[in-house]
């Protein structure tokens, strides 16, 4: 698996620096890609959000039997997983993929930075929609703007530490 992991890494690097020579004076090579797989990864954070709350739930609260979770909570708990996972490869395999931190430590590590998200996204949901009326795709969207801020840092600095560029 690890190997197909690989492979699909180096196409998408293939693909997004094919785009970096005009950013090249603006970005590094690793913010670009960082920017680029966050964004897709955004826009798939985004999407399934939609899809999960509109369609699948319904707008409707989740009844588990021991909880009921309303509908925009129960939309973060589904896709949270999910992205979770995709966020995780695309950058240990296209953005950090010369990362000198071990595999098991980086995912370690990313899931302590995602569950740091978690907890602010949980939170801002419910400031944004409960207390502020603001619609819950439209609130999701916010928060994941400020959210993968804060992860970039985090996430060069902890999780995939990289050497230093000579």
């Amino acid at each position: 698996m690890k190997k197909l992991f690989e492979i699909i890494g180096a196409w998408i690097i293939v693909i997004v620096d094919f785009f970096y020579p005009p950013f090249k004076k603006y970005f590094t090579l690793q913010f670009f890609r960082y920017g680029v797989t966050g964004v897709g990864n955004l826009l798939f954070d985004w999407i399934l959000y939609f899809v999960i709350f509109n369609f699948i739930l319904q707008k409707q609260m989740l009844v588990l039997g021991f909880v009921t979770l309303s509908s925009h909570i129960a939309t973060l708990a589904i896709k949270f997983p999910i992205t979770l996972s995709s966020g995780f490869l695309l950058q240990k395999y296209v953005t950090f993929n010369n990362s000198t931190n071990k595999g098991r430590e980086q995912l370690l590590r990313y899931y302590f930075i995602a569950f740091i998200n978690l907890g602010l996204n949980y939170f801002g949901l419910k400031l944004f929609v409960d207390a502020l009326n603001f619609y819950p795709s439209i609130a999701n969207a916010i928060l994941s703007v400020i959210i993968t801020i804060f992860s970039f840092f985090l996430q060069k600095k902890f999780t995939f530490k990289t050497p230093p560029i000579r």
